[in-house]
């Protein structure tokens, strides 16, 4: 079969899709090179700890199996597939190159084939005193369990909607760390009408009713149509309000609990991490469960023929999924590349794209049961900061939506939202909720990514500069 290699392919992120995808690709002897800025392939979800430790009590034994499943996939194909760690990706260079960065120097590397497995990032909703120490989203909250394996707080509250909140609570119980609280917003009869959807993926209903089992068992209070009002303290959280939320999220703080925590996870779901893919000119649509994902085919091959996405940067469909995507494009690169017989490929995908229908109607169950409602909007208060980089306060974005703003680049001309180093991760999606609230949604437009995609230090221009 290697014979058969007549592009050069690089992949980034090696989560499990791009891991994935450089294990299948040399199932058919095809080379690839795998760019991840992370010191372990994994991706947040399966990179495990940084560091070694003789017991892990507070990860399941699902997920250590299938950690070590994508080591296993890895290890067995690494002979084909150029690993470059701790190398992060600043943008495009050329016009089929990329420049990247790693710790002590600038390179570029050429492809002719790319494939983007960038995964996603937490959605931020600001509230009052969500800036406060101890306030944390709950993916880096799990991110300090896994890969740092440190307790973030020892009185926690969870807070948000979807099924990392009875995962991270176990998670935490587990780590040795007191769950006061896990507050759903959604309500449990809005999460029965999606049994079907469920089905689609038994396994891992089971997994979630034995989490929530496991919780009932140390009497770990999880209260379905509650969320988070305010977080409160002097120089770090102290403590926090929830109240009882209506079927629009709107809080009854007539019913409001104190909660006395030194930490809160705030789970409100993730966005599509696709700055790369903007920067590179692959088109865009705009989702209300994803922020703006790619155009792609059905063979996820994207606007720009030499550009295919996969996983979460595709949508948000979990691990499984992403690595059914991997294998989706690995497959049509063999055979774009005459590496098996249209026989093959054609029933090769016909059984990934089947399985990957399962995993997106199961996925929609939980999209429906957990979609933003309008009363998040309603948590902030004139002088709460909806934009961390920049400052900007909501009665600033209140302004300017006063003053005619109909669109992200008009609030961001006139707020500066959008324009720190962050370059609108968190607060883009806070300001396309309330454009969208506002009735814009035909001209909401978007905060596009600038290069590079990361701060540059002067230390490497100068090396570089040496260098040339």
């Amino acid at each position: 079969m290697s014979n058969c290699q007549k592009e050069k392919i690089v992949i980034v992120g090696a989560g499990p899709a791009g891991v994935s995808c450089a294990a299948e690709l040399a199932k058919y002897g095809i080379t690839s090179t795998l760019v991840d800025e992370a010191p372990k392939i994994g991706g947040v979800i399966y990179r495990g700890p940084l560091r070694q430790a003789s017991k892990l009590p507070h990860l399941d034994e699902n997920l250590k199996r299938a950690m070590a499943a994508l080591k296993v996939r890895y290890e067995h194909h690494k002979q084909d597939i150029t690993l470059q760690l701790q190398t992060k990706v600043l943008g495009p260079e050329g016009e089929s190159g990329l420049l990247l960065q790693t710790q002590n120097q600038l390179t570029q590397i050429d492809y002719t084939k790319l494939v983007l497995a960038t995964g996603c990032h937490e959605r931020s909703v600001p509230f009052e005193g969500w800036q406060l120490p101890g306030v944390m989203l709950m993916g880096g909250m799990q991110l300090q369990l896994k890969s740092g394996l440190v307790r973030p707080g020892k009185k926690v509250a969870l807070v948000g909607t979807g099924p990392l909140l009875p995962l991270v609570a176990c998670q935490l119980h587990k780590s040795g760390a007191q769950v006061v609280g896990v507050y759903e917003a959604s309500r449990f009869s809005e999460l029965a009408k999606e049994t079907v959807a469920l089905l689609n993926k038994p396994k891992l209903t089971l997994s979630g009713l034995s989490m929530l089992a496991y919780l009932k068992k140390h009497n770990i209070p999880f209260k379905y149509g509650y969320g988070i009002v305010k977080a409160e303290g002097q120089e770090k959280l102290s403590s926090v309000t929830v109240a009882p939320y209506d079927e629009h999220w709107h809080a009854d703080l007539s019913k409001a609990q104190h909660l006395a925590v030194d930490s809160l996870g705030v789970g409100y779901g993730f966005v599509a991490r696709t700055q790369l893919a903007m920067l590179l000119g692959v088109s865009h649509q705009y989702t209300t469960t994803n922020g703006y994902v790619p155009l792609l085919d059905d063979n996820l091959r994207s606007s720009l023929n030499s550009i295919f996405v996969c996983g979460d940067t595709n949508g948000l469909l979990g691990a499984e999924a992403a690595i059914i995507e991997g294998k989706m494009v690995a497959t049509m690169l063999a055979y774009e590349q005459a590496c098996l017989s249209e026989s093959t490929f054609h029933t090769r995908m016909r059984k990934l794209k089947t399985k990957r229908k399962q995993a997106q109607k199961f996925r929609a169950g939980f999209d429906r049961f957990s979609a933003r409602r309008e009363g998040l909007l309603a948590l902030t208060q004139a002088d709460t900061v909806v934009c961390r980089c920049e400052q900007v306060k909501r009665q600033q974005l209140d302004l300017a939506l006063q003053q005619g703003a109909k669109d992200l680049s008009s609030v961001k001309m006139r707020t500066r939202i959008g324009m720190g180093d962050c370059q609108g991760k968190m607060c883009s999606s806070y300001a396309l909720d309330r454009l969208h609230a506002a009735g814009h949604l035909d001209t909401l437009g978007v905060i596009r990514p600038r290069f590079p995609l990361d701060p540059i230090p002067f230390t490497l221009l100068e090396k570089n500069h040496e260098a040339v």
